[in-house]
């Protein structure tokens, strides 16, 4: 094939619907296919992040993904262990979950194990409930990494909140310390506040050579604390303390002959891990240093502040920890350490990269928080605390080392049994350390003992104290001076109490000291030889094994703790075990009991209750005890209850089902059961009863059990009826107990029911069910009415969670009462409904309900739906109205209060943008209350009228629906007829459906839960789909006949099919292409279903449609536009039935209200988005075929078909470009929308499009164009005080009444923006007009003086203000590739002030990037305008002056003149020159023709757009001679208005009129006159052109013309002369007049009237200053030319006169 074999991998995959559809299962686990899906999704997203430079999000994607990669990529590689797997699919879906919600993609709802929940298999409460979790799940996680990034504090506290064990984690990475010995390291955790270690001991022994003395532990020193819990971590302090013991000579220099191997103390280093475990520190990779302190032998010589090595160890370590600094030299320890959470067995699991096997553990001195049941565990912690020892006879007190060791009573010694520290084996004896001549020696040094359990009574710990010398030769000769010892057990069978106990040292004979059997007969503390009160003469055998003779100065302490889960040091419980063997106590004991700590009795939980029930079976004729073992059952059942024993919860159930046997135990608990219930008044057994219900789960455990076992003995017929009896009387005691008033024993209610419900599982087993069921019912039935509301509800809903409720027979029981109770609380009257309460009940009944394991359902479906549906529709309808403000993102009073849209309290208005729209998404509270602090306090003070929690009522609404939903879902369609028959009365049914429409309407609008609950959201539309569908059958069936026709009720049913329709979730075209596909396949398009649905409700409407039009004219456009063809195809014929409708039944024959109605509709639904070409082609081929087919509509119906199209095609062109960069192309499309409305004379459409230009205008500061805007407007109204109808007012509203007003207000703006785009001549006309009504009309005297005021600045700007002129530009635009409203059109533009035109061209290359420039300014043939290419042209036009007839022949200023040089313009012209002819070298003149092109726009320069089309284009040739003429008038126009400004203005530069003469009048280029004598005066040319002569004595006339304008320019330029100017002037004057005899010779004298050379004053004095226009200067030297010639020089022949008025 094409591809190499190697590059293919084939993959296993099923197929299924071979063909055109198959489809292609991988046959990979779920999870893969969701993450091979997921990742493909997130590619598309990512790139996009990428185009719209979204960095922060874009890295986040790319990381997660990458994550998702390496995963997969493990799963596929099926290498890892099962746990490790399952490990791995909880992080990939937490991450997939995490990731969606971070891309607002929707949510995925799972089952526990990870699996995407198929909707279809799962019940509508289950899904709501699932998407909760999920939701809720993803929240934390969101915050949790929120709070990472914020602020370490709050890091994982989920984990660490969940747990209740915790372990501390360190790593040994160096001791550096200057000993030259060896030396051992003691770690320990420690409590500076209470100075107590609170940890084992972690043992480092560390080589004379600055490395571990077992080789192989470098780099491997690491240990862990476990057992630490919640309380430990809150300590407000901990240390890490480290003791350094240094094992070697007594003094470090000595030498040889010197005592090796003595234990002495070296120093401590401590620091403070507080933060770290309290979490606020996390880096398991920092490296702490612990510095060290030395202490040091005293002497006098040393000051105080120095750590005496003789000090004890706590108040050395709190010395240091007190002292701010420490001089440590750079000697200390390095260690790292991290806080784990869960405990060994965990932590190995969880940090296997950092605890494992080889890892030391050192334990908590002490129980865990939590105690787990297969947690054995027998260690002794023996502390030596301090001694005393006489000197005897040496002159210094002792070097004293206690040697401690573990015996049995036959004196053998217990190898390996004590444990100095974690990290190593036992040992069999234990050396402390040696204090040098210290008296009273504090050593504080604590080790393990550990010995089997069954060891413990026979065993005890023995000391020996020996002196210790420092020369080796006598330390040898040493023996030991004394023993001491203590047994482990009491002589009453407990263990050796925790504390601290003064032991006897015993001096004497060496042997006898070592033999166990003699010393152990004596007393072992100083307490036990007090009580005995021994005295040593009374026994002959020890007189040479005495206690000191100065007892009083030998001493010796220890402290013990046991944690031992098998030994108690409680004599009561002892006591209680060992029942048989002292009868008499048993009464003292029981109640002895209940002051046990509870960590004793868990240990013997088996024994205990074995006891327990033996007592109660074997003294059965006593009933005192029944009672009392009855409570101690309870206190430990109680006990068991506590988190802290919580595991024990299976020990419990182990000994119900496996070991216990009481046969009869049942008789007696019910008995005392029953006797508690029956006396709930007697106040002294209230506490008793109270615990009793709180364990009564368990009590009958134990009751049913024994029953069971009863049974399996004795069969049904031993005792009848008894057990039975006892239950039922059981039961009448507590509805006795229920119906009692509320003030007495409203705790004992409460408890009764919240804890009866949790037997019914177990009683259910020796109990009929259905009569069980009874006996709840009648329990719930005898609570007073509004009574414990919550709590009976509560209690409902566990009886509904029961296995009872499982079971037909018994739901036909219970259900008539929990609907009744559902229905009051629902009730429109109930005064404070439990809404949260009663939706979990009702969602519980239906979960169940939805069942397939719980025998048929269909009866209790529809009970529920009689009794239940209206209610949870009304409720839910009354949740909408009561809490609209949690959909728009606002918070309110939900219950009373009046506040605003803000809270009240703080004026917060949050930032919550739609997508808390919808509804429970637990963020909104979480944003709300960091938002504004005083609204958590609000929200969560749930007081009885005040507020809802906010929470509360979120989920309620969504519950309800839910309820709602799954009501609807399980009703098959013979429940939904049966549901319409129960209606007494046609205006019941009316209610109904009304009710219904316009609650799914609501629910449909509103969006009850957040967008990306999308199977959710699903799911409800299809419920809803097929209720819609159904109820519309009862439409047509009830509703549909001319006398039963309901006009309200088919109006909201095609409101809610159009909305449900239109709504957001069911548009598959805006989804992703994945999703799209996923949706299509789950659910199809809904909207086709019920678009049919819809068509089929009008055709079925008859004669009754009229009164649908044109109501009903914008819901059907609505479903057209749905992108779906087959659906358009469907339902625009709809259109031409309304038509055909309107055109029978109006009087007048036509369509009009249907016509006015769509072109309405239409522009706010393709302004809104909708609509496309498709639509247009579609809507006009289908109204055109249907049209062409009608007798009367044929014609009228085609000329609608074709206005419409044209509307849409405006407006999609309108909708496309308003999203453009460019502002010129939104105004353009928008003003050919207006103009179509204009046509159609719809007004109101009309000016709202005029606005929006005007916004544009005012956008781009074109203030002209936005005045001009608005003149549309205002010329629709007329100075009258007729009223404004509505549409007139639209946009800035201008509170107003009358069109005067109305038309007053719009001209004032108009004259603003006319004044701010410098066009002050139509301000003062609009201002001569308004001023006419102020004066005139409405008698405003003082607006109009404002008015004039305002007028005359504008005059004065007119002739003071600098105004710059604009340029005009032609543009053309050829090829297809620009929009249809430009395309292979001519457009005059109106350039800006000062804009140039290369700016010009780069501001619409810009616009149009693809766009060619053209070089010449030929427009393009036919092939350029068919082309797919986008040609531009461009360049400068010049206007063309229509001056207004008032200022002819006029001498008017410049400054006004100039105005109209480029305003008020509507012809433009562009000059082009080309040669024809042969060229003739010696004059060009001859054969320059110009080719002018005259373009005449659509509308005058400036008005409502910058640019306009041109409308008509001309083309004239100008002949050489015509250009000549052209060329000479312009050059005299120059010369006059130069000459006049320089004549009326003295301080004007000479310059300029310096190079104009000269320019004219130097004979280098006088050439101008010599090529139009060479060119035109000759006779050829005459005798070629006779048509000509009257041009060529024109021609003639202008350059005689010239000579005196030339003369008065040079008489004004002698005037103004300066001396560097002298010789130029005087060569000027030279060749001026040999040039003027020249020409006055050929072409004549003319003189010019004196009114152009005088100068005149203006009114104020200043001078104006007129314009003289070629045309005028011509009529005026003709007429003068012929008088002047007649009068100068009549001989002149060629100078006759040319006809007066011959102006060309």
């Amino acid at each position: 094939g094409i591809f190499p074999e190697t590059y293919i991998h084939l993959k296993e995959a099923t197929v299924e619907d071979r063909g055109q559809h198959e489809t292609v299962i991988p046959s990979e686990a779920p999870l893969v296919q969701e993450l091979t899906s997921t990742l493909r999704e997130w590619a598309v997203i990512w790139h996009k992040l990428y185009v719209n430079n979204k960095v922060t999000l874009f890295r986040q994607l790319q990381q997660m993904t990458y994550s998702l990669i390496e995963w997969r990529s493990q799963i596929l590689s099926g290498t890892l262990p099962k746990d490790e797997l399952a490990e791995l699919q909880k992080k990939v879906t937490a991450k997939i979950d995490h990731g969606n919600r971070m891309l607002g993609l929707d949510l995925v709802v799972r089952d526990d194990n990870g699996n995407i929940l198929d909707p279809d298999k799962t019940s509508t409460i289950a899904l709501f409930r699932a998407h909760e979790v999920a939701s809720q799940r993803i929240e934390e996680r969101i915050q949790e990494e929120k709070s990472i990034l914020q602020n370490l504090d709050l890091r994982g506290q989920s984990i660490f909140n969940t747990m209740h064990t915790y372990c501390l984690y360190i790593n040994f990475k160096n001791f550096v310390c200057n000993i030259g010995e060896d030396a051992e390291l003691l770690m320990a955790l420690y409590d500076p506040d209470q100075s107590r270690f609170i940890s084992e001991n972690y043992l480092i022994r560390w080589g004379s050579n600055g490395m571990p003395k077992e080789i192989e532990k470098l780099n491997n020193l690491q240990a862990v604390f476990t057992d630490l819990s919640s309380t430990d971590l809150i300590r407000p302090k901990i240390s890490l303390v480290c003791q350094i013991i240094r094992v070697g000579h007594m003094e470090l220099k000595e030498g040889k002959k010197h005592t090796c191997g003595l234990r002495r103390p070296f120093g401590v280093a401590v620091m403070d891990i507080t933060d770290i475990i309290h979490g606020k520190v996390d880096d398991e990779e920092k490296q702490h240093f612990i510095p060290f302190q030395q202490q040091l032998i005293m002497s006098p010589l040393i000051t105080s502040h120095v750590i005496g090595e003789n000090e004890p160890l706590t108040s050395v370590l709190n010395k240091v920890i007190a002292a701010k600094e420490v001089n440590h030299k750079g000697q200390g320890l390095w260690v790292s350490l991290k806080l784990l959470p869960g405990d060994l067995t965990q932590v190995q699991k969880d940090f296997s990269h950092l605890v494992d096997r080889s890892t030391a553990v050192a334990r908590k001195m002490g129980f865990p928080e939590i105690i787990l049941p297969g947690d054995v565990r027998n260690d002794i912690y023996v502390t030596l605390i301090h001694g005393e020892f006489d000197k005897g006879k040496k002159k210094t007190p002792k070097n004293v080392e206690v040697t401690m060791s573990v015996y049995d009573e036959d004196g053998t010694l217990l190898e390996k049994a004590i444990h100095p520290g974690a990290g190593y084996e036992g040992i069999s004896e234990y050396k402390s350390v040696v204090y040098y001549q210290v008296k009273q020696p504090c050593w504080y040094e604590t080790v393990k003992v550990s010995i089997a359990i069954e060891e413990v009574t026979r065993c005890h710990l023995r000391f020996t104290f020996r002196h210790r010398s420092s020369q080796e030769s006598r330390d040898k000769s040493e023996r030991a001076f004394g023993v001491a010892f203590v047994k482990l057990m009491n002589p009453d069978g407990t263990t050796l109490q925790d504390g601290r106990h003064n032991l006897v040292i015993y001096k004497g004979d060496n042997k006898k000291m070592e033999d166990a059997k003699f010393y152990l007969t004596l007393p072992s503390t100083k307490i036990e030889m007090e009580d005995k009160d021994f005295s040593p003469g009374k026994n002959i055998h020890l007189s040479n094994f005495t206690p000191t003779k100065e007892s009083t100065k030998d001493s010796f302490q220890i402290a013990t703790l046991i944690c031992s889960t098998k030994l108690t040091q409680n004599v009561d419980l002892l006591g209680l075990l060992n029942w048989r063997s002292n009868s008499q106590n048993i009464k003292h004991n029981l109640k002895k009991l209940m002051e046990v700590d509870g960590g004793e009795i868990v240990k013997f939980l088996q024994d205990t209750l074995d006891a327990l029930f033996n007592i109660m079976m074997e003294m059965s004729d006593n009933e005192t005890y029944d009672f009392l073992v009855f409570d101690a059952l309870v206190f430990i059942i109680s006990l068991i209850g506590d988190i802290k024993f919580q595991h024990f919860n299976p020990v419990l159930e182990t000994y119900i089902y496996k070991h216990f046997s009481a046969t009869l135990a049942y008789v007696k608990l019910t008995k005392v059961l029953n006797h508690y219930v029956g006396n709930a008044e007697d106040s002294s057994k209230t506490e008793l009863l109270f615990a009793a219900l709180k364990a009564l789960k368990y009590l009958f455990r134990f009751i049913v059990q024994s029953r069971v076992l009863y049974l399996r003995f004795y069969g049904q017929s031993e005792d009848g009826d008894e057990f039975n009896n006892a239950i039922r009387k059981l039961f009448l005691s507590f509805n006795t107990l229920m119906d009692r008033p509320l003030e007495e024993a409203v705790k004992i209610k409460g408890a009764a029911l919240k804890y009866l419900p949790n037997i019914i599982n177990d009683v259910k087993m020796v109990f009929d069910p259905v009569e069980l069921s009874v006996l709840f019912s009648k329990f719930i039935q005898s609570i007073p009415d509004n009574q414990l509301v919550r709590q009976k509800l509560n209690c409902m809903t566990k009886i509904v969670e029961s296995n009872l409720f499982h079971q037909t027979e018994c739901r036909d029981a219970l259900l008539p009462l929990l609907i009744d109770q559902l229905s009051g609380q629902l009730d429109d009257n109930s005064s404070k409904p439990d809404h949260e309460a009663s939706s979990q009940l009702l969602s519980n009944i239906l979960e169940v309900l939805d069942r397939k394991d719980v025998g048929p359902t269909s009866v209790h479906i529809q009970l529920i739906m009689e009794r239940l549906l209206r209610r949870i529709n009304r409720t839910v309808i009354g949740m909408s109205r009561q809490s609209p403000h949690i959909r728009s993102g606002k918070i309110m009073n939900i219950a009373t209060s009046s506040d605003n849209d803000v809270c009240s309290v703080c004026t917060h208005s949050p930032p919550l943008k739609e997508k808390a729209g919808g509804f429970p998404h637990f963020s909104i509270l979480q944003h709300w209350t960091s938002y504004c602090p005083v609204l958590l306090l609000r929200v969560s003070r749930a007081s009885p009228r005040g507020f809802f929690c906010l929470h509360t009522v979120l989920h309620s609404h969504g519950s309800f629906v839910a309820c709602m939903t799954a009501i609807l879902r399980q009703m098959e369609d013979f429940h939904y007829n049966h549901y319409i028959s129960t209606f007494k009365t046609r205006q019941d049914i009316i209610d109904f459906l009304m009710e219904t429409f316009i609650m799914f309407k609501d629910l449909i609008g509103k969006n009850v839960y957040p967008p990306d609950w999308m199977v959710m959201n699903m799911m409800q539309n299809r419920v809803f789909l097929r209720s819609i569908n159904l109820f519309s059958e009862v439409l047509t069936k009830f509703f549909m006949d001319h006398s039963s026709f309901e006009l309200q009720l088919w109006n909201n049913y095609f409101h809610l099919a159009v909305a449900f329709l239109t709504h957001e979730s069911l548009q598959l075209e805006t989804f992703s292409q994945a999703k799209r596909l996923k949706m299509e396949k789950k659910y199809g398009d809904m909207r086709k279903e019920i678009g049919f649905r819809i068509r089929d409700m009008w055709y079925n409407l008859g004669p009754h449609k009229i009164k649908f039009i044109p109501s009903m004219v914008g819901p059907i456009l609505e479903v057209t536009l749905t992108p779906e063809t087959e659906l358009r195809k469907a339902t625009i014929p709809i259109f031409f039935d309304m038509m055909q409708c309107e055109f029978n039944f109006s009087g007048n024959h036509n369509f009009q209200m249907f016509e006015n109605e769509l072109i309405t509709k239409l522009d706010q639904e393709v302004e809104g988005g909708r609509g496309d070409e498709q639509y247009k082609v579609l809507l006009e081929k289908l109204l055109l075929e249907h049209c062409r087919k009608h007798k009367y509509l044929a014609s009228s119906g085609e000329v609608f078909a074709l206005l419409v199209s044209s509307l849409l095609e405006n407006l999609l062109d309108y909708r496309t470009i308003m999203h453009d960069e460019s502002k010129e192309n939104r105004m353009s499309c928008t003003v050919n929308v207006l103009n179509f409305y204009k046509e159609k004379k719809r007004e109101d459409i009309y000016i709202r499009y005029l606005y929006k230009l005007r916004d544009l205008h005012r956008d781009c500061e074109n203030y002209t164009e936005a005045a001009y805007t608005l003149l549309l407007h205002a010329e629709l109204l007329q100075w009258s005080d007729k009223p404004c109808v509505p549409h007139l007012l639209q946009r800035d509203s201008y509170q107003v009444y009358s069109q005067q007003e109305l038309k007053e207000k719009l001209y004032q703006e108009i004259i603003s923006y006319f004044d701010k785009g410098k066009m002050w001549e139509k301000a003062i006309k609009l201002s001569k007009e308004l001023a006419e009504t102020y004066e005139s009309k409405v008698f405003d005297y003082e607006g109009l003086g404002n008015l004039l005021k305002k007028r005359a600045s504008f005059y004065e700007n007119i002739i003071k203000a600098m105004r710059p002129q604009p340029e005009y530009f032609a543009v053309g635009y050829y090829g297809q590739g620009f929009p249809s409203f430009l395309r292979n059109k001519i457009f005059i533009y109106r350039g800006k002030e000062y804009e140039r035109r290369e700016d010009f061209n780069l501001k619409l290359l810009t616009q149009f990037p693809n766009a060619e420039k053209m070089t010449s300014t030929t427009p393009p043939g036919e092939d350029g305008n068919n082309s797919k290419s986008s040609d531009m042209q461009c360049f400068t036009v010049k206007p063309v002056m229509n001056l207004p007839p008032n200022y002819k022949d006029k001498p008017v200023p410049e400054q006004i003149l100039n105005y109209y040089r480029a305003n008020e313009v509507q012809q433009f012209q562009y000059s082009r020159p080309f040669r024809k002819g042969e060229k003739d070298p010696d004059n060009e003149f001859a054969t320059l023709w110009i080719e002018r092109t005259t373009y005449t726009t659509a509308y005058t320069f400036p008005g409502i757009l910058k640019w306009f089309e041109a409308k008509q284009i001309t083309t004239v040739k100008i002949s050489p001679l015509e250009n000549a003429i052209e060329t000479m008038e312009l050059t005299n126009e120059k010369i006059s208005n130069s000459v006049q400004q320089h004549a009326w203005d003295r301080s004007l530069s000479l310059h300029p009129l310096s190079m104009l003469l000269n320019g004219i009048v130097d004979p280098a280029v006088m050439g101008g006159y010599s090529n139009y004598e060479k060119a035109f005066f000759t006779e050829k040319y005459q005798q070629e052109h006779p048509e000509d002569q009257d041009k060529i004595e024109l021609l003639k006339r202008l350059i005689a013309l010239q000579m005196p304008l030339l003369g008065e320019g040079i008489r004004i330029h002698g005037e103004k002369l300066t001396e560097q100017l002298k010789p130029l002037h005087d060569r000027l004057t030279t060749c001026f007049r040999e040039l003027r005899e020249k020409v006055e010779k050929l072409y004549g004298v003319i003189t010019l009237p004196p009114t152009l050379t005088e100068r005149k004053q203006s009114r104020t004095g200043s001078v104006v200053l007129p314009y003289i226009m070629s045309s005028t200067l011509r009529r005026l030297s003709v007429t003068s030319v012929a008088s002047s010639v007649v009068s100068t020089s009549s001989t002149s022949s060629d100078s006759a006169p040319s006809r007066p008025g011959s102006d060309g």
